[in-house]
């Protein structure tokens, strides 16, 4: 699904960039990519942004705190169609306490926009399912990817 993963620089602030490829079954019955695909590929931007902050889900989940979502929207601009490749930007606009905003944008190999959308996540302790509050070390990882617009 994967052609490669970049990280693009913009001053001390990082986007995450990722290509993907549309498959025939990510196509809806009107002949474009389905609309659950997008929320498909930003669970994969945010899995792909923790790991590249140096906290993977699979060492979150050892320590009982789990990122969960609380929002997503998603505004289509553009379709996208099978065989197309489509690049993914993902970032952070909002750092909060236990919680983060994170953005996405994915354009078309022709260089056009098809969609934005954000997400709101929220880690929680497990046993208590309460918000787990981000530690201040752990802050200067997500702060590499805010870029508040």
């Amino acid at each position: 699904m994967f052609i490669h993963q970049i990280i693009r620089n913009v001053g001390k602030m990082k986007k995450l960039n990722f290509e993907l490829e549309v498959y025939t079954f990510h196509i809806d019955i009107v002949g474009h990519l389905s609309n659950i695909i997008y929320v498909e590929w930003m669970e994969i931007g945010r899995i792909k942004l923790l790991d590249e902050m140096g906290l993977p889900v699979t060492e979150l989940t050892k320590k009982d705190i789990f990122p969960i979502l609380v929002n997503t929207n998603i505004t289509y601009k553009q379709p996208i169609f099978y065989g197309e490749k489509v690049r993914a930007e993902v970032w952070i606009s909002k750092l909060n306490a236990a919680s983060a905003i994170i953005e996405f944008r994915f354009i078309k190999n022709d260089g056009i926009l098809a969609a934005t959308g954000n997400q709101k996540g929220l880690f929680i302790t497990g046993n208590t399912g309460k918000p787990f509050r981000i530690p201040n070390e752990d802050r200067k990882l997500f702060e590499k990817f805010l870029l508040e617009e």
